[in-house]
């Protein structure tokens, strides 16, 4: 009987010798895996452009996922809830704004594209048609709002009071001689909305989603526009090797050229700034 048992003692720990080498090997083969980065991306050329980019990073052996969101406000709040790594959706003012009025933590490690924004209509063709007393929809988020307003303030169909560092809104407009009355919708329907009203400032990511053409603008943010995309991690992460290898990724020459010749001018390469 003790024979026995000793014989059944052995086996065990064989057993166990056995499993725990099989763990290593189960460890080894992860850590020499693919590294794999999370980045959130709205749809339209954020989501395109991060796709091309995805490949580049795949090249130099980083696994990128995109997981693609609707909205201006998930993005960064999954961000910083640790769902994602990083994010290709917003501007530098964009983030200025979000980091000011949320507390956040978030940084840019590298720009993107400028999409210059646009004003829109379906009942009119060119801005002069555009009658007084017109109904005219912006972005509901301070940063894309206030972008709006300085469309038109570049096309000189309003005036903006000196708002100092605050982003101006209607209630800062100076001047409206064409006595436009304005709408504030979520940025991502204000395509959906322009059976709605008379015109509206559009983001061009949302156009180009839309299936619209972003040539049929009555008129287009100056392409000197500071409002910059950018790539945005969390502040702790900055110097993750994962991080700059997408970023490196992004600022290839393969991207740049995909950007040019997908987007036709809609959507400008603006790497480094």
């Amino acid at each position: 009987m003790k024979k026995t048992a000793g014989i059944i003692l052995s086996l065990s720990l064989a057993a166990s010798v056995l499993a725990a080498c099989g763990n290593d090997k189960k460890d080894d083969a992860a850590a020499g895996s693919d590294d794999k980065l999370i980045v959130g991306v709205t749809g339209g050329p954020h989501e395109k452009i991060a796709r091309e980019a995805a490949k580049v990073a795949k090249e130099d052996g980083l696994d990128v996922e995109l997981k693609v969101f609707s909205d201006y406000v998930l993005p960064n709040t999954s961000l910083e809830q640790g769902d994602l790594d990083a994010n290709s959706f917003q501007t530098l003012t964009f983030l200025a704004n979000y980091n000011a009025e949320k507390k956040g933590n978030l940084v840019s490690v590298g720009t993107t594209i400028l999409t210059p924004m646009g004003l829109y209509s379906k009942k009119v063709k060119s801005l002069d048609k555009l009658k007084d007393g017109s109904k005219i929809a912006i972005p509901n988020d301070a940063s894309n709002g206030a972008r709006a307003l300085e469309v038109l303030v570049q096309n000189k169909l309003i005036t903006l009071k000196d708002t100092g560092d605050t982003l101006p809104t209607p209630k800062d407009i100076d001047k409206n001689p064409h006595q436009f009355t304005f709408v504030e919708l979520e940025a991502s329907q204000l395509p959906r909305q322009l059976d709605e009203v008379d015109a509206a400032v559009i983001n061009t990511n949302f156009v180009l989603e839309a299936g619209m053409d972003t040539k049929s603008a009555l008129a287009v943010e100056s392409t000197d526009s500071p409002h910059i995309n950018a790539i945005v991690v969390e502040k702790s992460h900055i110097n993750d090797a994962d991080v700059k290898k997408f970023v490196k990724a992004y600022h290839s020459e393969t991207v740049k050229k995909y950007i040019e010749k997908e987007f036709d001018g809609a959507v400008i390469p603006v790497f480094n700034k």
